[in-house]
This record gives structure tokens, C-alpha cells and sequence, in this order.
């Protein structure tokens, strides 16, 4: 009850993804990645192992083609799953049991791939797609992920026997070049966990080079305090109330 977006940036070369799912705590559960490497996903009856497996051999140089593969041969509950696994370079991987719970299904692109189960409809689906693709290329990664996640749920979302399941945790995470992320933020457990991952994503964005700057060099910018006063100020500004 899951749906995901997964992606590769061409041109900066950064890997992301983001997720919204009735399930708790899907940041952690659902998603391995590793800067330079890649990233690997399993939903719908989530197993952890695979992620580290398929880093490994992603940093071996197996295809994400390939890792996929080992995965399904070395797992004998593959057909509970779905599995994605983007390499730094190459076509997206994923494979969709025939256990997953309807709907469920996914579509690979060039640099990315969405997939989800107990779904609305396939509607939720394109939806995903046509909000990340439709973005310039100029866009950051995580707002192209975001606004995927946030067209899936516009489009129904997910859906079980007794109908709407709300969105009750959500994840976005990218990585760049280094062995941290470059973003990675979550809720685990809200009764709108889409629209608080965006309202999360938003009060972090002014923080970012902020916080890269307290790492770098220590002491040459504002207390936090005073930074978020002066963030305080600008947005009091920018509504006309100061």
C-alpha cells in the first residue's frame, strides 16, 4: 500500500527518491541508497536485506538489470515484492510480484521509475509520472520527487477493502558525491504525511546552506536564533505584514 519514485538526475548525477504509503515508518523500512553507488527499494512486503545486497553489488559493478536478478533468485517471497534498483548509470530495474496487492503495477524511464501497490487506480500511477516528467530540467531533484508524490495522492492515492487509506508516512532522501545525504527527510507517522513532508521540505530548504556553512566554518555565520528571526522577518515581508 506504497508508492515510490525513484530517480537518477543526468545531469548533476544525484540519486533520489520519495515515498508516501499507509504504513508506518517507510523511510526506513522501504529504501537502502549510497552516494555514488545507487539505490535499492522493496515495498509492499518490504525486505531490508535486499537493500544492502544490492549496494554491494551495485559497487561491484553488476548492472541494476543484473542485481535485480540476484535479488529474485535469492528471495523466495519475490512475488510479495516490488523492487527497484537504480544504478549510477543505466536503466532503472524493477520488478512487481504477482502477489502485490491491486492495483499494483510500476513504469521505468530512462532516468527513473514509479511503482505502487494497493492503489486507487493505474491513474495514480501516471500521475506520478507526468508530474516528475513534466518539470523542467533545471528543477531540483527533490521538487520533482515531491511534486510526484503529491500528484499521486491528488490522483487517489492509495486504496484498500474498505476503501481511501490516508497517507500516514512519508520520505524523501537524495545523495550526491557525498557519504551522507545531501537531503533526507521523513515523517513516520502523521494523518497527512504528504502534506507534512512538503511543510517539513519547505521550513528545512532556507536551512540547508546554512547548516553546510556551521560544518565548514564554524562560527562565521549567525546564531541559529538570529537566523531564523531574520528568516521570520523576510517572510513577514514578503506578506506584506512588516
Amino acid at each position: 500500500m506504497t508508492y515510490t519514485i525513484a530517480a537518477r538526475c543526468p545531469t548533476s548525477g544525484k540519486l533520489g527518491m520519495a515515498i508516501a504509503t499507509y504504513s508506518l515508518v517507510a523511510g526506513q523500512l522501504c529504501r537502502g541508497m549510497q552516494a555514488n553507488i545507487g539505490i535499492a527499494i522493496t515495498q509492499a512486503f518490504p525486505r531490508q536485506a535486499n537493500h544492502s545486497t544490492a549496494l554491494r553489488l551495485l559497487g561491484a559493478g553488476f548492472s541494476a538489470a543484473h542485481v535485480l536478478q540476484i535479488l529474485q533468485a535469492d528471495d523466495p517471497h519475490a512475488e510479495y515484492r516490488q523492487t527497484c534498483v537504480i544504478g549510477r548509470s543505466g536503466r532503472p530495474a524493477v520488478f512487481t510480484g504477482t502477489q502485490a496487492r491491486g492495483w499494483a503495477g510500476h513504469f521505468v524511464g530512462e532516468d527513473f521509475a514509479a511503482f505502487g501497490n494497493v492503489l486507487a487506480d493505474q491513474r495514480v500511477l501516471d500521475a506520478m509520472c507526468e508530474a516528475f516528467t513534466r518539470r523542467t530540467d533545471d528543477a531540483l531533484l527533490e521538487d520533482r520527487l515531491l511534486a510526484a508524490i503529491e500528484a499521486a495522492r491528488d490522483a487517489g492515492g492509495q486504496a484498500g477493502r474498505s476503501g481511501h487509506l490516508p497517507e500516514r508516512s512519508a520520505a524523501i532522501v537524495v545523495v550526491d558525491r557525498e557519504d551522507y545525504p545531501e537531503l533526507d527527510l521523513r515523517v513516520d507517522f502523521h494523518p497527512a504525511a504528504v502534506d507534512e513532508l512538503r511543510r517539513l521540505h519547505e521550513a528545512y530548504r532556507p536551512y540547508h546552506a546554512y547548516y553546510r556553512l556551521r560544518a565548514t566554518a564554524p562560527g562565521t555565520g549567525l546564531p541559529q536564533e538570529e537566523f531564523q528571526a531574520d528568516l521570520d522577518r523576510q517572510r513577514g515581508l514578503a506578506r506584506g505584514t512588516a
